[in-house]
């Protein structure tokens, strides 16, 4: 490309994406870029900071952007799809979309990598980690989805084999073949998750699995409500995301009234039921304190401060977002 050219090209690019446009300043960057090849959409429901900033002014208070820093993590993985066929190790991980119920899309999370990708959905594990080795692990997870009743989900080819998925204890070897090449959008937004690219699924291929024998037990149990379920396989130490994970494939509780629930709500679900069975059995009617006590944790800018005060059990739970941090919209 001769330099008139180059030159145009990162203008295009430029003018195209004016909330980041300061940052193309060469023709591999306007490239990765490029608006032709992505769908780079801009949140602009909230006053957000990141309208403000732009990834050049650290409002945020942050030594890096966070949004930036999706954006090159998804830019990233976007190279490493060329076609619509992908083979990699899901960690094991499936997402349960909500849009439409109760016909939502729902599929398996499968990176464009070989070997032990476990920690990619292991959010217990993410401790003492940074924002773009999470962000990383997020945006390599790309989305196989197909369209199910929530109800009936086996009426659906694809669910089966993703079931497998969803029982597995150890990353599984997926084949998956999308109807077109994964999209390319790109969602500039300070608050929603990292996500890596998507598409629908014509169909996929599993290796062998070896299912969570706490997990296969539950499964099993047709007769088991979902409640009791759900507090088997954590006092047996399933980590909670793996529950998460197994209550929204709907494959816990009495057999008639099993069916698959939304990633988002089957997260809040989860730590409902598990956060009120702690209190009623391991805090209230205990043996009260005799001293005010003061607990602080602090981790990716979020900053934790717990007050013991000897009394009866009750709770206030109060939440602030302080000037230049992450979350701080503007007025």
């Amino acid at each position: 490309m001769r330099s008139s050219s180059k030159k145009k090209f990162v203008k295009r690019v430029k003018n195209g994406i004016p909330w980041i446009g300061h940052l193309v300043n060469d023709v591999n960057v306007a490239g990765d870029l490029n608006i032709e090849d992505m769908n780079l959409r801009l949140n602009t429901k909230d006053k957000s900071l990141c309208l403000i900033c732009r990834g050049s002014r650290l409002l945020c208070g942050k030594n890096r952007c966070p949004a930036l820093l999706k954006l090159y993590s998804f830019l990233n993985i976007k190279k490493k799809i060329s076609t619509n066929n992908i083979i990699g190790s899901s960690p094991p991980s499936i997402f349960v979309g909500r849009i439409g119920y109760p016909y939502v899309y729902a599929g398996p999370l499968v990176p464009p990598i070989l070997g032990d990708t476990s920690i990619f959905d292991d959010p217990e594990r993410w401790l003492n980690r940074d924002f773009e080795e999470i962000i990383g692990f997020r945006t390599n997870l790309i989305r196989g989805k197909f369209r199910v009743n929530v109800k009936k989900p086996y009426e659906n080819r694809l669910y089966n084999r993703t079931l497998e998925i969803a029982l597995s204890k150890d990353p599984t070897y997926t084949d998956v073949h999308f109807r077109k090449k994964p999209n390319e959008n790109f969602l500039f937004d300070d608050i929603i998750q990292p996500m890596g690219p998507s598409g629908i699924l014509e169909k996929m291929n599993v290796g062998s699995t070896k299912t969570d024998s706490r997990i296969d037990k539950v499964y099993g149990d047709t007769d088991l409500k979902a409640k009791n379920s759900i507090l088997d396989l954590y006092l047996r130490d399933v980590p909670v995301s793996k529950i998460q994970r197994v209550f929204s494939f709907g494959v816990l509780g009495q057999k008639k009234q099993r069916r698959m629930v939304p990633t988002r709500w089957s997260i809040t679900a989860i730590d409902s039921i598990i956060s009120r069975w702690l209190i009623e059995e391991r805090i209230k009617g205990k043996k009260k304190i005799n001293d005010y006590q003061v607990h602080e944790f602090s981790f990716l800018g979020n900053r934790f401060i717990i007050l013991l005060i000897p009394s009866a059990w009750k709770y206030e739970w109060m939440e602030a977002w302080y000037p230049k941090t992450t979350f701080k919209k503007t007025n």
